[in-house]
């Protein structure tokens, strides 16, 4: 390896370093060296601290100029780049230094993180989390045969033997970082279908949802039917309740059935919908429905829990319920959830 070693103080002319890292990195590529021996010989070509990272996996290398594991502190990392596969960015390879940039650095590094994407494209299953979408509907479609799901879970990377979860997902983020994230260590992939992002995983933490991502979740079922539910559980998220299991809705399931035509024509509903005119009125009747306490209420809404009270005798005035009562509080919860399924 010390022989491919071009030092850039001896580089004469910056075109003609620019031509000797490209062939640098070339050769390595063609000996298909591992990740770690493209961060000793980057280490050792750049005379400084280089680092690679995958996001997948959270695995990061950091290798001294001598060829050996980096036990100093990281040092601010001067110059990066992304390492891009299959048009997702999946990783970050950068170098160290402590006197500023090289003004090689930015085509090492490009050359770098090439390198490493061929690697990791090479040495995978596919570890990119953008998948084909066709191959993502054949999982999720209930036309699809089981032997045609089957192989294009294969396909995927998903073991026969695991059950897949389905997600259902908008977001304004990336869908291969949001996947990412929830799934770290396991097997995951995603895709955009029609409006809606799909993510697969075999497991998945809803806690690390991003902020501002909404999503339902299906059961670790058939893919078809876990699609068809996470679907529903999306259409019940909201601001409040951004990530919605199907398996916590319960009986709450059905209202995602009724026909909208029957739906728009009770006069609840139709109360609930006059009313959202108003975003104050419609905020403090969902904090209340989803507490059924004034005082809870009020903290929530940094209000003054005799303001909140005039507020909800007003409101109950205006929908024609009582919501100081049991019963009247349950028509509010039921018309404020079937209101907000409409036209979803």
């Amino acid at each position: 390896m010390e022989a491919l070693v071009v030092r850039l103080s001896g580089l004469d002319s910056y075109a003609e370093g620019v031509i000797r890292i490209v062939a640098f990195y070339d050769t390595l590529m063609r000996r298909r060296v591992d990740l770690p021996a493209l961060a000793r010989a980057s280490a050792g070509l750049a005379e400084c601290v280089a680092g690679i990272r995958l996001h997948g996996t959270g695995r990061a290398i950091r290798v001294s100029p001598e060829g050996k594991e980096a036990s100093i502190p990281q040092a601010p990392e001067t110059t990066t780049a992304p390492i891009i596969l299959d048009d997702e960015e999946i990783g970050t390879v950068w170098l160290e230094r402590t006197d500023g940039p090289g003004q090689l650095d930015e085509v090492l590094l490009d050359r770098l993180a090439i390198a490493v994407a061929a690697t990791v494209d090479r040495y995978g299953p596919a570890r990119t989390t953008m998948a084909d979408p066709a191959l993502v509907e054949l999982v999720i479609s209930s036309d699809s045969d089981e032997v045609a799901r089957e192989r294009a879970l294969r396909l995927l990377g998903f073991a026969a033997d695991l059950p897949v979860r389905v997600v259902a997902v908008r977001s304004q983020l990336p869908l291969d970082q949001v996947g990412s994230l929830v799934c770290p260590a396991r097997p995951v992939k995603a895709a955009a279908i029609a409006d809606v992002g799909v993510i697969l995983a075999t497991g998945l933490d809803p806690a690390r949802f991003p902020a501002g991502v909404h999503a339902g979740i299906g059961p670790a079922d058939r893919p078809d039917r876990s699609w068809r539910e996470a679907r529903t559980a999306l259409r019940f998220a909201g601001p409040r309740r951004p990530i919605v299991h199907y398996d916590d809705l319960g009986a709450s399931a059905l209202l995602a059935h009724v026909p909208q035509t029957v739906v728009r024509d009770n006069a609840d509903v139709a109360a609930i919908a006059r009313m959202a005119s108003t975003p104050e009125d419609l905020e403090t009747l969902d904090v209340y429905c989803a507490t059924a306490s004034l005082r809870r209420a009020a903290e929530l809404l940094h209000l003054h829990h005799s303001s909140v009270s005039r507020r909800i005798d007003q409101i109950g005035r205006a929908l024609g319920i009582d919501l100081t009562e049991p019963t009247g509080l349950f028509r509010a919860r039921i018309a404020l959830a079937t209101w907000r399924l409409l036209d979803d």
